[in-house]
């Protein structure tokens, strides 16, 4: 795959889930489409959505509820881009959102590989290859990025990385969508910032490519050392997301 294809099949995956045109992301003005929900879309999302603001930079789709569709476009059109996705301004979306029960809730950068730059990494402890049948005693709380216990059947993939007979680093992908696998990784507090995490992750990412998908890799913007991984392992960022929730659904996680 090139860039420009991996780029490509993101894109039309971001059309899917937003229920918008391809092309609507490379515009220079702003896009308000209606959410539907739809079979295709990523397996993780709640669909449709009330609020949910995409951009690969150039402007924002905004899949949204249309009762609020008046309201979220005069607040993208009044912002330049990146602004609307920060504070101060997100205040004021946030308090729009309030009065109908919902708030800003997630806030997330999406990676892609790299392909000039995408290599498997070496770390000085033995690396496997996992199937579904090799993990399935790893779904606890040390792996919970690696691997979800709600949605154990997207599971596909795994890399671990073993000091001895001890498993020390996960990285595992879930097949969230037709064309596009999701990796999270975990490493043992007592092994960070040893080269484990870029090793397994760019390590996957090169075995979801060579059975013909897409990997990404997404982190919150606040994430550092994430966001650190993806870039060493041959990420780069490509689009965001903002996406609103229930207050109680808010409530709810964060307990």
């Amino acid at each position: 795959m090139t860039n420009r294809e991996i780029l490509e099949i993101a894109i039309r995956q971001s059309a899917i889930d937003a229920n918008c045109r391809a092309e609507d992301f490379c515009q220079n003005e702003n896009i308000i489409v209606f959410s539907v929900d739809s079979p295709k879309a990523r397996k993780y999302l709640t669909l449709p959505f009330y609020c949910n603001l995409i951009s690969y930079g150039n402007n924002i789709v905004a899949s949204v509820n249309r009762e609020i569709a008046d309201i979220i476009k005069e607040y993208i059109n009044k912002y330049p881009v990146e602004h609307c996705f920060e504070t101060p301004n997100m205040h004021i979306l946030d308090d729009v959102l309030l009065k109908r029960g919902m708030r800003i809730c997630f806030m997330a950068e999406y990676f892609l590989p790299d392909m000039k730059v995408l290599a498997e990494l070496q770390c000085n402890y033995e690396i496997s290859i996992l199937t579904p049948g090799d993990f399935t005693d790893l779904y606890t709380d040390i792996w919970s990025n690696a691997l979800c216990k709600e949605r154990k059947q997207l599971d596909v993939l795994a890399v671990a990385a073993y000091d001895g007979k001890r498993l020390i680093g996960l990285a595992g992908c879930s097949a969230d969508c037709e064309t596009m696998w999701q990796i999270g990784v975990d490493v043992l507090p007592e092994y960070r910032k040893r080269g484990i995490a870029s090793a397994l992750t760019s390590r996957l990412a090169l075995e979801i490519i060579h059975r013909g998908k897409v990997p990404f890799y997404c982190a919150a913007w606040s994430n550092i050392s994430s966001v650190r991984n993806a870039i060493k392992s041959g990420f780069k960022p490509v689009w965001i997301e903002m996406t609103a929730k229930s207050v109680d659904f808010i409530a709810n996680i964060s307990r």
